[in-house]
């Protein structure tokens, strides 16, 4: 594996400096391979799976390459979900942490866009955001891009899939022609090659392929554990295996400190290892581990590539590293020389997809453990102490000690008051309990972390695939009338919030979110209430929709809504004229007023009360009239402008009595 410096890349002191700050010792390879021409202002295409640092690729240029001077907009980076853009805004906030006047803005779905308005006034220089709401800004005219230098698409293959084709093309017509642009993508199908062919002017096409990897003989397991839990199940591991020399590795430096302090007040002799250290610290832990005088060193894969020490009993892969050749580095520290060793990987949540990936580059079969119990700790310890007496029985040359033990036995019934009588088996066990260390009877058993891969079958087969028992878990409450209840296959273990379930089904569903009802989010599903007449729409809208970049599966929970539905219809009185359906909008009871469509065949009413041989004429005006709008009646003859009474104010009836009116009118 080459070794890949910060260092020897072409970048600015404040961003090594922000680079430390974040625990990243060396590059990955496609920030090695990519850093340098996106410098140089060449359109890139690069190809890498997800996790192998592709953010920091196109970050740490696109930071060290801004303008802090300049108030327009440089560099438009689009993602395809609203959690990566948030995540990726982020990613550059701490990389720019050191250098001053770089304004970064993340404009996405679901925030209100007149806060991103504001912060666009702000005069950023660098955009992250997702393809709808650039559109919509940019519609608004509250983003121009006119000034814009570089233009980034991250996980462009993503953006396909979800439909963004033709918001990505309009995006991209909107942009000066001669800009940079970089384009990253973990697939290469036929829609990104189009792309690349349309938009990218002579681009370096940078692939980093995974190699075929092997690994020794090396006993390899991986355990589902929480996060909070890591330290304890490394202890009990360490423990149940009577673990003498042990190697735990971890991503940054900061989490080898934090390891090696909790273990260190644990009792454990070990010491931490990583690229802060100076030399001559680094000497003197490697000399101390080598010599034996620790049982554990914690370090991150930079510290200990140099690491060549035999007699490593287990590697411990504290976070679950993201590469394929850093996993088989790691593993390789054990069974030297023809040995044998063991291996272990703890995984939280999504990160088992991460480890099945690795084991499909390394060719290895990767066997899930369970977590060491108190009971099985505790018969470790005892079974150790044994091992080491019976190594001392076989040396005989115990006759003094013999005496001693029967000496004590003796002392200790003639000093004893009540009826008890110890033997020389009281004193050994008592012996045996004081080289056990510490009593495990304060210690909590963990509780085994269901495995991610089988709760939505589970989940789906319990919930959707069978009438409910009376002792399934469930909301608490019944559905409220007129609700639906959906089964939603993400609960804590995504570590997803009620206001992001909200955001999902407002923008996916198109539907308001103030209408979505109770939410119960579980630890591998989420019910939620919607609706009746909406359901059927969220549920085609939202069903394999993203949630950041969990696809998440939406479905109607069966026997939800028609309980409720009918309870809301029958507790009616019955007295109430009301249908059994449920009423619609054009329905209308039978005492309704009768409208004008509404008469009786026998009416030939018209609008104008003609006779039935007379052709209709606005108006009803007689033929040999010439009577036009507004004419007044032909009793008196004035001229219009002294006319004071509108169209609307003549009545047919009276029209004897109009100019009597008249006159009157006239002589006051």
């Amino acid at each position: 594996m080459d070794d890949f410096s910060f260092s020897t890349l072409p970048i600015s002191e404040e961003i090594l400096r922000a680079l430390s700050d974040m625990g990243f010792e060396e590059a990955t390879p496609i920030q090695a391979e990519t850093i340098p021409p996106i410098l140089e202002g060449r359109d890139l295409l690069g190809q890498a799976q997800t996790g192998t640092g592709k953010t920091c690729a196109f970050g740490i240029p696109v930071i060290d390459s801004v303008d802090s001077e300049s108030n327009h907009i440089q560099t438009l980076i689009l993602s395809p979900t609203r959690e990566l853009a948030i995540q990726t805004a982020e990613e550059l906030h701490n990389v720019a942490k050191y250098k001053e006047g770089v304004r970064i803005v993340a404009i996405y779905g679901g925030q209100p866009i007149d806060r991103q308005i504001l912060a666009l006034k702000r005069k950023p220089q660098i955009i992250v955001g997702t393809p709808g709401r650039v559109m919509d800004h940019m519609r608004r005219k509250t983003l121009r891009l006119e000034n814009l230098e570089k233009i980034v698409l991250d996980e462009a293959d993503e953006m396909l899939n979800m439909g963004f084709k033709e918001d990505i093309d309009t995006i991209l017509e909107s942009t000066p022609d001669n800009i940079q642009k970089v384009l990253f993508s973990a697939t290469m199908p036929r829609a990104i090659v189009e792309l690349t062919d349309k938009y990218l002017r002579e681009p370096i096409h940078v692939k980093i392929a995974a190699k075929e990897l092997t690994i020794p003989l090396v006993e390899q397991f991986f355990m589902e554990v929480r996060e909070a839990n890591k330290v304890e199940v490394l202890s009990r591991l360490i423990d149940a295996g009577n673990v003498s020399r042990a190697l735990v590795f971890c991503n940054t430096k900061r989490k080898v400190d934090e390891v090696a302090d909790k273990l260190n007040t644990r009792g454990y002799s070990v010491e931490a290892l990583h690229g802060d250290l100076k030399q001559a610290s680094r000497d003197r832990v490697m000399k101390q581990f080598r010599s034996g005088k620790l049982d554990l060193l914690v370090a991150t894969d930079v510290a200990a590539r140099g690491i060549d020490v035999e007699d490593i009993d287990v590697v411990f892969n504290f976070d679950l590293p993201s590469d394929d050749e850093y996993y088989v580095h790691r593993v390789g520290r054990t069974a030297r020389a023809g040995k044998t060793g063991k291996a272990y990987t703890f995984v939280v949540g999504r990160e088992i997809i991460d480890l099945k990936n690795i084991q499909h580059a390394v060719k290895a079969t990767i066997t899930r453990a369970s977590i060491p119990t108190l009971v099985n700790v505790q018969e470790s310890r005892v079974t150790g102490v044994l091992q080491g007496t019976g190594d001392t029985l076989n040396k005989g040359e115990l006759s003094d000690y013999i005496n001693y033990i029967d000496e004590y036995v003796e002392s200790l019934n003639m000093a004893d008051n009540d009826e008890h009588v110890y033997s020389a088996a009281d004193v050994a066990a008592a012996l045996l309990k004081q080289m056990c260390g510490e009593s495990l009877a304060e210690r909590d058993e963990i509780q085994e972390v269901v495995p991610y891969e089988e709760y939505a079958k589970k989940a789906r087969n319990r919930e959707l695939n069978g009438p409910s028992a009376p002792n399934m878990r469930n909301h608490g409450k019944t559905v409220e009338a007129g609700m639906q209840r959906l089964f939603l296959n993400v609960g804590i273990k995504d570590h997803v919030r009620p206001n992001q379930i909200v955001q999902f089904l407002a923008s996916n569903g198109d539907i308001p979110g103030k209408v979505i009802g109770a939410i119960a989010i579980f630890d591998e599903y989420t019910f939620v209430d919607v609706p009746v007449d909406v359901a059927d729409q969220v549920v085609s809208k939202t069903d394999k929709a993203r949630m950041g970049r969990t696809v998440v599966s939406v479905e109607l929970k069966k026997d939800s809504a028609s309980g409720a539905a009918e309870k809301s219809y029958t507790s009616r009185s019955s007295g109430d004229d009301f249908r059994p359906e449920p009423k619609k909008f054009d329905d209308k009871r039978r005492s309704d007023s009768k409208t004008y469509g509404e008469r009786k065949p026998y009416e030939p009413k018209t609008y104008g009360e003609r006779k039935p041989s007379e052709p209709r004429t606005y108006g009803d005006k007689k033929r040999s009239e010439p009577k036009s709008y507004g004419d007044r009646a032909h009793t008196e003859s004035k001229p219009y402008s002294e006319k004071k009474r509108t169209y609307g104010d003549k009545k047919k009836s009276d029209s004897s009595d109009k100019p009597r009116e008249r006159k009157k009118r006239s002589e006051s």
